[in-house]
């Protein structure tokens, strides 16, 4: 055994976790829509005042969910001790959600979402959006990354309290080998191109532009 991220790896987990490393750099993050999933973390209603953004953040999210149900990408749903802090917002359209969990963990990756992921194993895409950026979202990218998933990471549709922390939050996690992308970007690279048959469903989703979460103005220059 081995460890990484702080994770102990035992030999056969260990080549799966090189071979899906080493895939998702030589494809350069092409995703599929029949080998991705969708994660979705705490976007919950007790967040609303605090966090950066939070408005565009929640019209984002509902673009990918919605084109998520048109594409026949599921969708896995956490919250973040809703006990005391609510459930997700009333406006992200999350009935289709294939598990809702709630958690303390910070990281998405607790064992009823592993136990989902185990038995749906062609996919080893996830798409990956909530807050807050440099916690949940940060956390649930490595651990990911350590048991072998390509992550990919939608900036606009994160946020935290601080612009400061979700700024080098994404310049972490790109690092560590996670793609970035939008919103917009990730519906159509879903779609692949534009004889999908929900092609024209999901043109009406990407009508308008994705709500400003004001990303150029905070990133590194180095990221």
């Amino acid at each position: 055994a081995f460890s990484s991220g702080g994770t102990t790896m035992y030999p056969g987990i260990a080549k799966q976790w090189y071979q899906r490393r080493v895939r998702g750099k030589m494809t350069g993050g092409r995703i599929l829509a029949a080998r991705a999933a969708m994660f979705c973390c705490d976007l919950q209603e007790l967040f609303r005042p605090s966090i950066r953004h939070f408005p565009a953040v929640l019209s984002n999210a509902n673009r990918l969910l919605e084109s998520a149900k048109l594409l026949d990408v599921p969708v896995v749903v956490t919250e973040q001790y809703p006990k005391g802090l609510g459930g997700t917002c009333s406006e992200l359209n999350i009935g289709h959600c294939k598990i809702k969990c709630p958690k303390t963990k910070f990281s998405m990756v607790i064992p009823d979402v592993q136990d989902y992921l185990n038995e749906n194993g062609k996919r080893k895409s996830i798409i990956l959006f909530g807050i807050e950026a440099h916690v949940c979202i940060q956390q649930t990218a490595l651990d990911l990354l350590t048991l072998g998933y390509e992550v990919h990471v939608i900036v606009d549709a994160c946020s935290s309290r601080t612009d400061t922390d979700r700024a080098f939050a994404f310049q972490r996690m790109r690092h560590a080998g996670v793609f970035l992308t939008t919103s917009e970007s990730m519906i159509l690279a879903l779609a692949g191109g534009s004889d999908h048959p929900q092609f024209r469903a999901l043109q009406k989703i990407i009508k308008t532009e994705a709500a400003d979460t004001q990303l150029i103005q905070t990133l590194p220059i180095s990221l």
